[in-house]
């Protein structure tokens, strides 16, 4: 029938008048009627529904398009699927929503993160404030390991004399090292008045003789004493220091500890409703948190201070002996035993002029 109408729509002719108007059409009884069987038998475009099973099947899987709610779709009665009509610019306008969501998200979560962990520093800085103020003015409690804050307090007063050891070292290295240019100056002028003055010239030159052996033997000697030197400056200011600094975080354990015990000792006199005992609780873990962060460090001091005194007296030994034995070897004219010495502990002197090391010996 439909193919009929238009067939028949196809063959006819539309004549157009002068001013655009459409001509009257003929008038076809048959097209009419068809028309009419199409209007009676087609859907209500008012109570449209969407058929599963094609046009003109049963009324099993008839939803109404007044339940539908949502997006437009466009019915396929072919293939018998709904075909979303919504374009490319809703899609694209849901992803960057979505992702802009989800950028949302993320820094939220670390202004989150970020302001936990100044509001835990904080309550942990006014608890040590806190407890570091009562034990100034004698109100409060501190853990006290009366040995290893003996061999702490050792180790502070032996930095200190070392520390005067070195300084005194470096000042007698600097005037040593200016008497060695002294008589390096000296040699030379003999040397040239001996070429000048042939009625001086076996006394000048013995003078010469005399201060180049002596600038020889004071330069073997200031290598001696800068090895000295170095070794006691890396003992106090690298493996002392060293010590020192896990102690200072050791103290700092211990001034925690003792602030959260004093919490915990505070509320365990208060009362012990429901709240009070929840507080107890999330105190009783900050402790022991507290207390296993204190001992551990305690254990890491007591282990570094005994190995301080280890390789302090193992140093100290072999640098006094070089010491001893090159002062004595340079005051007494010994060249021999001064040189034996700079052998016997491998110190190599740098060659004359050589006042920066070569870039093959920085390799």
């Amino acid at each position: 029938m439909t193919d009929s109408i238009m067939s028949k729509a196809a063959t006819m002719e539309i004549p157009i008048n002068s001013n655009g108007d459409t001509g009257t059409l003929p008038e076809d009884d048959s097209l009419e009627q068809d028309l009419q069987q199409v209007m009676v038998s087609g859907p209500n475009l008012n109570e449209t529904s969407i058929v599963s099973g094609g046009y003109g099947g049963t009324a099993e899987g008839i939803i109404p398009t007044s339940s539908i709610k949502g997006p437009a779709v466009r019915y396929n009665a072919e293939f018998n699927k709904r075909i979303p009509v919504t374009g490319l610019g809703s899609n694209m306008h849901h992803s960057s929503s979505s992702s802009s969501m989800t950028a949302e998200e993320a820094s939220r979560g670390v202004a989150v993160e970020k302001l936990e962990t100044v509001k835990k520093w904080g309550l942990n800085t006014y608890k040590c404030t806190k407890q570091m103020i009562s034990e100034r003015f004698g109100r409060g409690s501190r853990t006290v390991d009366l040995e290893l804050e003996a061999q702490i307090e050792v180790l502070r007063d032996t930095k200190k004399k070392y520390e005067s050891v070195l300084r005194l070292a470096r000042a007698l290295t600097n005037h040593f090292y200016n008497m060695v240019q002294t008589q390096h100056a000296l040699g030379d002028t003999f040397a040239d008045l001996s070429q000048k003055s042939p009625e001086l010239r076996d006394e000048f030159g013995y003078n010469a003789e005399t201060q180049k052996l002596l600038c020889k033997n004071g330069e073997t000697l200031l290598g001696a004493i800068n090895f000295f030197v170095s070794s006691i400056n890396t003992l106090v200011n690298k493996t002392m220091e060293d010590s020192l600094m896990t102690i200072k975080m050791y103290e700092n354990a211990r001034l925690e500890f003792d602030a959260y015990r004093s919490d915990l000792e505070e509320l365990s006199l208060g009362p012990k409703d429901a709240v009070a005992m929840a507080r107890i609780d999330a105190a009783q873990q900050l402790y022991q948190v507290q207390k296993d962060k204190y001992e551990r460090l305690r254990s890491d001091v007591i282990i570094k201070l005994k190995f301080l005194e280890e390789n302090k007296v193992k140093v100290m030994h072999k640098q006094l002996l070089l010491f001893h034995n090159a002062i004595s070897a340079y005051f007494a004219g010994n060249q021999q035993q001064l040189e034996q010495t700079l052998k016997q502990f491998n110190i190599k002197l740098r060659p004359p002029g050589a006042d920066k090391p070569s870039w093959l010996e920085e390799q």
